[in-house]
């Protein structure tokens, strides 16, 4: 990693990615056994579906397909604009990276690979069809946990540097200075080309990592924190006296935000909707207890000093 490189780390997330790695969770629900929820929820969901084109260009293990998981070019990506960019992927790169991939049923790979100017019209439809059907729904609780994640993660790298951060990030991933050490299977070595880094926090991947290099952005996906509690409701419950003061939704959110959020993700984990909670954020940011900071597109809410103190309650 040149200077330059690690100048220009940043975080992102990734709708896309989440989504294409849960088709190995769907395969296999044993190495993921923490999704089950999701498993069960959207069993009923698959009989319409055609996925087998997609379980061909995504194995169970080993390399898939490069173009279904393009790198992340802002922070907060959307659902829509990733999809397009799969659809956009040229044939020549599509049909060269379905040969790469192992294990796949030969004759659905040759369908693919014989016109892949069609094969990913296909597979880009399928794509969206799965994710209306089955995730859709789910997409902003596992974004919620993400976003915490790249908010935490950041905060890391300005206040420790690109040191602290990559000595938490994962065990299997290692940086001595001047490289870094991926212990991963199916990994090539590659260096950055200069464009620097895009770390992309991921709960289906979760707990590998993987590691994307040219001739796309460079990548390095890592096992998202707090993944354990993905599929549970809710904050803690609100002390009463915290909330006899200030009332029992704004305490609710003054806990939630131990970790910085958007009102969106906010309004999901409370079960109520954003303009509810955009009232309780005034008043909390009035009387000085939280603060916003604009992200690219996004408001994101901490506490203040003033609010850590005021939840942590008497010492």
């Amino acid at each position: 990693m040149r200077p330059e490189d690690v100048a220009r780390i940043r975080f992102a997330f990734s709708p896309m990615w989440e989504l294409v790695a849960s088709l190995r969770t769907l395969r296999d629900p044993a190495r993921q056994a923490i999704h089950l929820p999701w498993i069960t929820g959207v069993r009923g969901h698959l009989a319409g579906l055609d996925l087998a084109e997609l379980f061909a260009l995504v194995p169970p293990s080993g390399y898939l397909a490069d173009f279904l998981t393009p790198p992340p070019d802002t922070p907060y990506p959307d659902f829509a604009a990733e999809l397009d960019r799969v659809r956009r992927t040229p044939p020549d790169v599509a049909a060269y990276e379905a040969g790469l991939v192992e294990g796949a049923d030969p004759a659905v790979i040759g369908r693919f690979r014989d016109d892949p100017e069609a094969g990913v019209a296909r597979v880009a439809g399928a794509l969206e069809a799965y994710w209306a059907a089955c995730f859709a729904e789910y997409w902003p609780r596992v974004r919620a946990l993400l976003e915490r994640d790249v908010l935490r993660r950041s905060r890391q790298l300005a206040h420790g540097g690109a040191r602290e951060l990559f000595a938490a990030l994962d065990p299997a991933v290692v940086w001595t200075g001047e490289r870094l050490l991926v212990d991963r299977p199916w990994c090539e070595p590659a260096g950055l080309h200069g464009d620097g880094l895009v770390l992309v926090p991921s709960a289906f991947y979760w707990p590998a990592v993987a590691v994307m290099s040219a001739p796309y952005q460079s990548m390095l996906v890592y096992p998202v924190l707090g993944v354990g509690g993905l599929w549970e409701d809710g904050p803690p419950p609100a002390p009463g006296a915290l909330a006899a003061l200030i009332g029992r939704s704004r305490a609710r959110i003054l806990l939630a935000l131990a970790e910085p959020s958007t009102t969106s993700a906010l309004a999901h984990r409370m079960a109520v909707t954003p303009g509810a909670v955009s009232q309780h954020l005034r008043v909390l940011s009035g009387s000085g207890l939280t603060v916003g900071m604009r992200i690219g597109k996004e408001v994101v809410y901490r506490r203040t000093a003033t609010g850590d103190a005021l939840a942590a309650g008497p010492s």
